[in-house]
């Protein structure tokens, strides 16, 4: 195997890797599943629901589909070249659609405006953004279904 296709395949390991568990983390979710919770396990809940009160994830209906947006600050594992990653999820009647093309757009609050394709991993799309500085964010997607039908939805980040 070429050194680039392993190189790519490793990183794409490690990004699908910190997805879940980013995921996991900006959830909630712990290892505790059938463990007594009584005792004090060193962990910190409060500082868990201040995760989750910063945590962005916004869902959308567009035509029969649900369309989950999900920003966060870019972190070592999901490193995509920019201060936060967008992360998108399509869904219909609660199952993943396969077989998209999508990509997405930001419009700043400066008015200036980028695209980009978003990269599959895992049950996610995702692209990297800067979205560090002050005022809302117009993110948008547009994505193709495999019978050819397009769809468009957004959300302000932060929320307005």
């Amino acid at each position: 195997m070429k050194p680039v296709k392993f190189s790519l395949l490793i990183a794409a390991g490690l990004l699908i890797g910190g997805i879940a568990i980013a995921a996991d983390e900006h959830m909630g979710h712990d290892d505790h599943a059938g463990h007594n919770m009584s005792h004090d396990d060193g962990h910190d809940k409060h500082s868990d629901m201040n995760k989750m009160s910063n945590m962005f994830l916004e869902k959308r209906e567009i035509d029969g589909y649900t369309v989950s947006f999900h920003v966060m600050p870019k972190n070592e594992a999901m490193d995509m070249g920019a201060t936060h990653n967008l992360m998108v999820k399509v869904e219909k009647a609660g199952r993943m659609i396969e077989g998209l093309k999508i990509n997405s757009k930001v419009v700043h609050p400066n008015d200036k405006s980028e695209t980009k394709a978003l990269m599959k991993m895992g049950d996610w799309y995702m692209a990297g953004y800067d979205l560090g500085h002050a005022g809302s964010h117009q993110l948008m997607v547009l994505f193709k279904t495999a019978e050819g039908t397009k769809h468009r939805v957004g959300v302000y980040y932060p929320k307005k």
